[in-house]
Protein backbone atom coordinates (compact mmCIF):
# COMPACT_ATOMS: atom_id res chain seq x y z
CA UNK A 1 0.00 0.00 0.00
CA UNK A 2 1.25 3.12 -1.06
CA UNK A 3 -0.71 5.65 2.18
CA UNK A 4 1.23 8.18 3.44
CA UNK A 5 0.95 10.98 5.64
CA UNK A 6 1.23 14.87 5.44
CA UNK A 7 1.72 17.62 7.60
CA UNK A 8 1.52 21.04 6.82
CA UNK A 9 2.08 24.31 8.87
CA UNK A 10 2.47 27.88 8.04
CA UNK A 11 4.16 31.24 9.37
CA UNK A 12 4.45 34.27 9.35
CA UNK A 13 7.93 35.79 10.68
CA UNK A 14 8.46 39.49 11.14
CA UNK A 15 12.07 39.37 9.55
CA UNK A 16 13.58 39.95 6.07
CA UNK A 17 13.32 36.63 3.85
CA UNK A 18 17.40 36.48 3.63
CA UNK A 19 17.53 36.29 7.38
CA UNK A 20 14.85 33.81 8.28
CA UNK A 21 16.77 31.51 5.02
CA UNK A 22 20.03 31.83 6.70
CA UNK A 23 18.88 30.69 10.41
CA UNK A 24 16.92 27.56 8.60
CA UNK A 25 19.67 26.97 6.46
CA UNK A 26 22.39 26.56 9.25
CA UNK A 27 22.12 22.87 10.34
CA UNK A 28 23.10 23.71 14.15
CA UNK A 29 20.03 25.80 14.36
CA UNK A 30 18.04 22.45 13.90
CA UNK A 31 18.44 21.85 17.50
CA UNK A 32 17.13 24.84 19.19
CA UNK A 33 14.02 24.15 17.51
CA UNK A 34 13.35 20.66 18.32
CA UNK A 35 11.67 19.93 21.66
CA UNK A 36 13.91 18.95 24.83
CA UNK A 37 12.10 15.90 25.71
CA UNK A 38 13.53 14.12 22.17
CA UNK A 39 17.59 14.68 23.12
CA UNK A 40 17.88 15.75 19.70
CA UNK A 41 21.92 15.67 18.73
CA UNK A 42 23.71 16.58 15.70
CA UNK A 43 26.01 14.09 14.68
CA UNK A 44 27.41 15.32 11.40
CA UNK A 45 30.95 16.89 12.40
CA UNK A 46 30.45 21.06 11.81
CA UNK A 47 30.34 23.68 10.28
CA UNK A 48 28.16 21.81 7.56
CA UNK A 49 28.18 23.51 4.85
CA UNK A 50 24.34 23.18 3.25
CA UNK A 51 23.79 22.34 -0.26
CA UNK A 52 21.98 19.76 -2.49
CA UNK A 53 23.69 16.23 -1.86
CA UNK A 54 24.80 17.47 1.80
CA UNK A 55 23.98 14.57 4.39
CA UNK A 56 23.33 15.07 7.43
CA UNK A 57 23.62 12.22 10.72
CA UNK A 58 20.99 12.94 13.59
CA UNK A 59 20.89 11.10 16.92
CA UNK A 60 17.54 11.55 19.01
CA UNK A 61 15.15 9.64 21.46
CA UNK A 62 11.35 8.54 21.18
CA UNK A 63 10.09 7.26 24.56
CA UNK A 64 13.34 6.16 25.85
CA UNK A 65 14.21 4.48 22.57
CA UNK A 66 17.19 5.76 20.71
CA UNK A 67 16.95 6.20 17.26
CA UNK A 68 19.61 7.35 14.13
CA UNK A 69 18.26 9.53 11.67
CA UNK A 70 20.22 10.57 7.97
CA UNK A 71 18.75 13.01 6.03
CA UNK A 72 19.87 14.18 2.14
CA UNK A 73 19.50 17.85 1.00
CA UNK A 74 17.48 16.49 -2.15
CA UNK A 75 16.48 20.33 -3.13
CA UNK A 76 18.41 23.68 -2.78
CA UNK A 77 17.10 27.00 -4.22
CA UNK A 78 17.84 29.70 -1.70
CA UNK A 79 16.36 31.46 -0.18
CA UNK A 80 12.95 30.53 -1.65
CA UNK A 81 13.26 26.39 -0.71
CA UNK A 82 14.90 23.68 0.33
CA UNK A 83 13.71 19.39 0.86
CA UNK A 84 15.42 16.57 3.11
CA UNK A 85 14.43 13.11 2.88
CA UNK A 86 15.20 10.76 5.12
CA UNK A 87 17.77 8.14 4.04
CA UNK A 88 17.77 6.02 7.27
CA UNK A 89 15.93 6.35 10.27
CA UNK A 90 12.16 5.57 11.83
CA UNK A 91 10.13 6.03 8.44
CA UNK A 92 9.53 4.39 5.26
CA UNK A 93 9.18 7.71 4.15
CA UNK A 94 10.10 11.57 5.28
CA UNK A 95 9.99 14.29 2.39
CA UNK A 96 9.81 17.54 4.39
CA UNK A 97 9.83 20.92 1.99
CA UNK A 98 10.40 24.12 3.60
CA UNK A 99 9.31 26.98 1.68
CA UNK A 100 10.09 30.75 2.09
CA UNK A 101 8.46 33.78 0.71
CA UNK A 102 8.92 37.76 1.50
CA UNK A 103 5.13 38.50 2.52
CA UNK A 104 3.79 41.04 4.55
CA UNK A 105 7.40 42.54 5.68
CA UNK A 106 8.00 39.43 6.74
CA UNK A 107 8.66 36.13 5.56
CA UNK A 108 6.14 33.50 5.50
CA UNK A 109 7.32 29.97 6.01
CA UNK A 110 5.48 27.07 4.91
CA UNK A 111 6.39 23.34 5.89
CA UNK A 112 5.24 20.78 4.15
CA UNK A 113 5.75 16.75 5.54
CA UNK A 114 5.14 13.43 3.47
CA UNK A 115 5.77 10.56 6.09
CA UNK A 116 4.83 7.14 6.09
CA UNK A 117 6.06 4.50 8.68
CA UNK A 118 6.81 1.07 8.06
CA UNK A 119 5.20 -2.24 9.21
CA UNK A 120 2.01 -2.01 7.03
CA UNK A 121 -1.49 -2.16 9.24
CA UNK A 122 0.63 -2.19 12.21
CA UNK A 123 2.42 1.25 11.16
CA UNK A 124 -1.03 2.53 10.39
CA UNK A 125 -1.73 1.65 14.06
CA UNK A 126 1.11 2.77 15.96
CA UNK A 127 0.83 6.19 14.07
CA UNK A 128 -3.39 6.83 14.50
CA UNK A 129 -1.90 5.92 18.64
CA UNK A 130 0.73 7.68 18.95
CA UNK A 131 3.33 8.94 16.02
CA UNK A 132 1.10 11.50 14.83
CA UNK A 133 0.13 12.96 18.09
CA UNK A 134 3.65 12.92 18.74
CA UNK A 135 4.59 14.62 15.54
CA UNK A 136 2.23 17.73 16.04
CA UNK A 137 3.54 18.27 19.10
CA UNK A 138 6.94 18.49 17.74
CA UNK A 139 6.08 20.89 14.91
CA UNK A 140 3.83 23.07 17.73
CA UNK A 141 6.67 22.96 19.82
CA UNK A 142 8.62 24.50 17.03
CA UNK A 143 5.98 26.82 15.96
CA UNK A 144 6.53 28.16 19.60
CA UNK A 145 10.19 28.59 19.40
CA UNK A 146 10.26 30.34 16.23
CA UNK A 147 7.78 32.94 17.67
CA UNK A 148 10.06 33.51 20.53
CA UNK A 149 13.22 33.99 17.84
CA UNK A 150 11.22 35.47 15.08
CA UNK A 151 8.47 37.44 16.18
CA UNK A 152 4.99 37.35 14.69
CA UNK A 153 4.29 33.93 14.28
CA UNK A 154 0.35 34.48 12.94
CA UNK A 155 0.11 35.43 9.69
CA UNK A 156 -1.14 38.29 9.50
CA UNK A 157 -4.02 39.86 6.67
CA UNK A 158 -3.06 40.63 3.17
CA UNK A 159 -3.67 44.66 2.76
Amino acid sequence: MNRFHTLRREQWMARPLEEVFAFFSDARNLAELTPPWLGFRILTPGPVQIAAGTKLRYRLGWHGVPVSWTTEIRRWDPPFRFVDVQLTGPYRLWHHIHRFEARNGGTRMTDVVRYRLPFGAIGRAVHALKVRHDIEQIFDYRFRRIDELFGGARLPESK
